[in-house]
C-alpha cells in the first residue's frame, strides 16, 4: 500500500514489531509453592500409620508417614509426604531401619518426582528368602514391604494412580475362577484368596497363576502367558 506525503518531513522514528502489536494485559503470576528441602516444617503435620506384620518376627513394624499440605485453600492444593518414621519392639534391624527412614525423608523433602523410590524399594530381595502375606502376596524382603506401604500411602493422597481392571475384566476372571474351582475343587486354605494349586505370578507377585484353557493366567491381575 502506497502512502503519499504532502508535507515536509521534519523527523522520523523506526517502529518495532512489538510496538505494532496490540498491547496484551499481563496476567499476574501465580505464587504456587512446591516441595523443596528449604521448606520450613510446621508445628503440626497430618499423617497415617501402617502396620506391617511379617512371619520373620513376632513383633510388628509401624510405619508413620507425615504429609505437608501445600497451597492450602487454593486450586493448587496438594498433599505431599514430608517425613517417615518406623517403630518396632524388635531392635534387630534398628540401625538400618533408622538410616532408611532418614534417607527416605530426605528424598521426600527434596521435592520433584519421588514416586521412583517405590519401585526401588519393592525391587530389594532378601538373600535369605522372602515370605508370603495373607492372601498369597509374595514379599521378597522387609524393605520391599516398606516400599509397598509407601506406595499405598502415595495412592491414598493421590500421587499415584491405582490401575484397576474394568468391570468386563473382573467378570471374566470371576467366571474363569469358578470354572477352575469346578474342575479342581473349591479353596480350603483361608490364608490365601486363590486356589491352592496356584503358582506365583511374576507381574503382581501374588500366588494366583493357574492353568486355564492351556494357558497360564493370573486370577489376581489378569496377566496371561498367551497375551
Amino acid at each position: 500500500m502506497t502512502i503519499k506525503i504532502d508535507k515536509k518531513i521534519v523527523g522520523y522514528k523506526v517502529v518495532t514489531q512489538e510496538e505494532e502489536m496490540p498491547a496484551v494485559e499481563a496476567k499476574p503470576l501465580l505464587d504456587v509453592e512446591s516441595m523443596h528441602e528449604n521448606l520450613a516444617r510446621p508445628e503440626m503435620l497430618l499423617g497415617s500409620t501402617y502396620k506391617i506384620k511379617t512371619p520373620q518376627s513376632e513383633h510388628a513394624l509401624y510405619i508413620t508417614i507425615n504429609d505437608m499440605i501445600l497451597n492450602m485453600g487454593t486450586e493448587h492444593e496438594e498433599r505431599r509426604p514430608y517425613e517417615v518414621f518406623i517403630n518396632s519392639k524388635n531392635m534387630e534391624h534398628f540401625q538400618w531401619v533408622l538410616a532408611l527412614t532418614r534417607v527416605i525423608s530426605a528424598v521426600f523433602r527434596k521435592g520433584g518426582d519421588i514416586t521412583f523410590m517405590v519401585e526401588e524399594l519393592k525391587a530389594v530381595f532378601d538373600p535369605k528368602g522372602g515370605y508370603f502375606k495373607k492372601g498369597g502376596v509374595y514379599m521378597p524382603s522387609l524393605v520391599a514391604e516398606i516400599g509397598h506401604a509407601i506406595e499405598l500411602h502415595m495412592k491414598q493422597i493421590g500421587m499415584l494412580k491405582d490401575l484397576e481392571m474394568d468391570a468386563h475384566q473382573k467378570q471374566f476372571l470371576a467366571e474363569k475362577r469358578e470354572e477352575f474351582e469346578a474342575k479342581h475343587g473349591a479353596q480350603d486354605d483361608e490364608s490365601s484368596d486363590f486356589p491352592e494349586q496356584a503358582q506365583l505370578c511374576t507381574k503382581c507377585q501374588t500366588k494366583a497363576l493357574v492353568l486355564m484353557d492351556g494357558c497360564m493366567t493370573c486370577l489376581n491381575c489378569g496377566d496371561s502367558k498367551c497375551g
